[in-house]
């Protein structure tokens, strides 16, 4: 094995003892100096001194622990229902309606069917959109309120062309196009907008808008020109 060299370069003859002392001894001046670094870096002039290390210590062990909590407001899943048998065992459907309710496509049957709160009544209410096959143009829109037994009954009903409710934060909304003798059916001259509001055992009517459409949108008369080949 061959010796250390010392400071004059000559080689000196230190035994297995004295080389691990050494080495001991310079491990602990070399951590001694790297603590002693570390506490001067946190005292420096530009510093706050240890509090530096706090905030991304607290962070550190946020990140380490999390939590397990689960929201106390999850919703529950609503109840699903046969929104074609609910129509077409209602009275309160007109029988024109209940006849031609029929699937468009294998057992399709043209219906859209919304679950929410408009009633506040002990369950989820159900909003039905019955609409034609051809061109999806709402023929009848109803809403029916859960019961205390788990049936269904019918608290809102209406029954004109080219109608369509939705829910909106608890509020039961009602849009119908308005055509004109020569609209076509994807093109309306405008729609009415209708909020219902729950109050006293009936929907009341609280907000009505009515939007005329641009009648041009459609016409074929506004094509964007032909793009011009470029001249250099």
């Amino acid at each position: 094995m061959r010796g250390l060299r010392g400071s004059s370069g000559k080689s000196t003859t230190a035994g297995r003892g004295g080389l691990r002392a050494g080495l001991v001894a310079g491990s602990t001046a070399v951590a001694g100096l790297a603590a002693f670094g570390l506490l001067c870096a946190g005292c420096s002039g530009g510093g706050t001194g240890t509090r530096d290390e706090g905030p991304a210590s607290a962070q550190q062990a946020a990140r380490a622990t999390p939590t397990s909590t689960v929201p106390s407001g999850t919703a529950k899943p609503s109840p699903r229902v046969d929104a074609v048998r609910l129509v077409k065992s209602d009275p309160k459907v007109s029988r024109q309606l209940r006849d031609d309710l029929k699937p468009c496509t294998g057992d399709e049957y043209p219906v859209d069917t919304s679950y929410g709160t408009l009633t506040g009544g002990p369950g989820t209410d159900v909003v039905v959109n019955v609409m034609t096959c051809g061109d999806s143009v709402g023929v009848g829109t109803y809403v029916y309120q859960r019961q205390a037994d788990g049936s269904y009954g019918n608290v809102f009903a209406a029954e004109v062309p080219a109608v369509y409710g939705t829910i909106d934060r608890g509020d039961l909304v009602v849009t119908t196009q308005v055509y004109g003798s020569k609209d076509s059916v994807a093109y309306p001259s405008g729609e009415d907008v209708v909020t219902y509001r729950w109050a006293a055992g009936r929907f009341t009517e609280t907000d009505r808008v009515h939007n005329d459409f641009n009648r041009a949108v459609g016409a074929g008369e506004g094509d964007l020109p032909a793009p011009q080949p470029t001249q250099n």
